[in-house]
């Protein structure tokens, strides 16, 4: 019998309730430009660390037991600004930054990808940029008014937050959006 396929991501969550609100103020400004775009859901706002993909149950107790070895301290992180992917002229992708302990999101991030390797699990195709989606782009219409937004929030200050622990989330792909499960997660010593 076939196992079944979980879609599954590891993630930083953004702990610090005033970041998050101020995510989710600057998102629906974005949001009500007219532009056609759908925002990530309050509850789903987060640094995806790495995706997984689809993977069998027996993957997900292995990456599970990878982020239980995981040897990486906290620190905090310090999310600013407002950008684009790939390209302002095209948009797809809107999400905030990461400055302060940017850094310590890449080593993090190469720690897991390292690990996945062993797994088999194959290198993300684009390079690492730690960024936390807030909308992705839709379609073509409304975007030079998106863009005029998006110029008044390229330097926007949401503050910092704690990374405290890594998580493995189930992703659920429903006709309303992604419903996020919690799988496994690490606290950060």
């Amino acid at each position: 019998m076939k196992e079944d396929l979980l879609r599954v991501f590891i993630a930083i969550e953004i702990k610090n309730r005033d970041v998050l609100g101020s995510l989710i103020k600057v998102r629906d400004l974005i949001a009500s430009s007219g532009a056609d775009v759908k925002p990530v859901e309050d509850e789903n706002i987060h640094l995806t660390l790495r995706f997984i993909g689809e993977v069998p149950g027996s993957t997900v107790e292995e990456v599970c037991k990878i982020l239980a070895n995981l040897n990486h301290s906290k620190f905090d992180m310090h999310v600013k600004g407002i950008g684009v992917f790939p390209t302002i002229h095209r948009p797809r992708v809107v999400w905030a930054g990461v400055v302060d302990g940017a850094s310590e999101v890449v080593k993090l991030h190469d720690l897991v990808e390292k690990e996945l390797r062993r797994l088999r699990i194959p290198a993300d195709r684009e390079e690492f940029t730690p960024h936390i989606t807030l909308l992705r782009v839709k379609s073509g219409r409304g975007v030079d008014r998106l863009v005029k937004i998006i110029e008044e929030f390229k330097d926007a200050d949401f503050g910092t937050t704690p990374v405290e622990r890594v998580v493995l989330k189930k992703s659920t792909l429903t006709p309303r959006g992604p419903i996020y499960t919690d799988l496994c997660y690490k606290e950060l010593g």
